[in-house]
């Protein structure tokens, strides 16, 4: 049997391993904000960037000391089943649905998501979904549940990939697709992709901060991952996520209580 990940690191080095979501690295958030935690703590801090859901099953095997995702309703559970023992609001974004220019299927117009998704549907334009169990992809689920519409058929490609690739097919095909706002700011090759719908109360993205259970995992760096999460949730933390911007739009925005 193989080590964990946080296992194989030597008694006393200072670092611990973070599992989170692709649209915190992707952004580079982590490259704004972790330097300045290893500067004031001298703890490292090593990102393991995946979909929400793949985040929650290295954690459940012991391979993360921490996690910060997006799914709140996902991450109450973890704590629930005793994989973790605190969750805390940390910050905020949204998301947006990006399409072609041309919106071929109308929903700059719409009056709510649940809408725009609709009209996606009954125009069956390509719509690209991460389809990878991802906070987003279980975010993206729930709104065509709300919408009424069961995806399927041709025009509905499930990739299986992270935001960033997810964005380059769907401006590959000028495809619509549901992407956070922070990834989408910092994408590089929109092609002809553009923001068309946003700001529905339901597109909402709350980030999370979790703490893992010592007695199921007592291997881990409980103490280290203990200061990354205070230090999250401080007003230094708040303060370093506020500041973060990327061509002058700030994309997360700071909400522990």
């Amino acid at each position: 049997m193989g080590l964990s990940l946080a296992a194989q690191a030597q008694e006393g080095e200072r670092y611990i391993t973070l599992a989170s979501t692709t649209s915190t690295e992707a952004s580079g958030l982590f490259d704004a904000i972790i330097p300045r935690f290893t500067e004031k703590t001298g703890i490292s801090v090593r990102v393991v960037a995946v979909g929400t859901g793949q985040a929650f099953e290295i954690a459940r095997r012991g391979d993360a000391d921490s996690l910060l995702v997006h799914d709140t309703d996902g991450e109450e559970a973890f704590v629930a089943e005793g994989y973790g023992t605190e969750r805390a609001d940390v910050m905020y974004n949204d998301f947006v649905l990006i399409g072609p220019d041309g919106d071929p299927a109308g929903i700059a117009d719409a009056e709510s998501v649940a809408e725009a998704m609709r009209l996606i549907a009954e125009a069956e334009a390509p719509f690209a979904s991460r389809g990878d169990d991802s906070g987003t992809h279980r975010a993206e689920q729930r709104l065509w549940e709300a919408a009424g519409v069961e995806p399927g058929g041709a025009w509905y490609r499930e990739l299986g990939s992270g935001m960033g690739p997810t964005l380059n097919t769907a401006a590959g095909m000028d495809a619509y697709v549901m992407s956070d706002r922070a990834t989408w700011v910092a994408f590089e090759n929109p092609q002809d992709l553009t923001l068309l719908f946003a700001g529905d109360e339901a597109l909402f993205n709350q980030y999370g901060s979790l703490l893992l259970d010592p007695e199921r995992h007592p291997h881990l760096k409980h103490d280290l991952a203990n200061q990354w999460h205070q230090w999250l949730l401080s007003e230094e933390g708040q303060q370093a996520i506020a500041a973060f911007t990327v061509n002058g739009e700030q994309l997360f925005f700071p909400n522990a209580n």
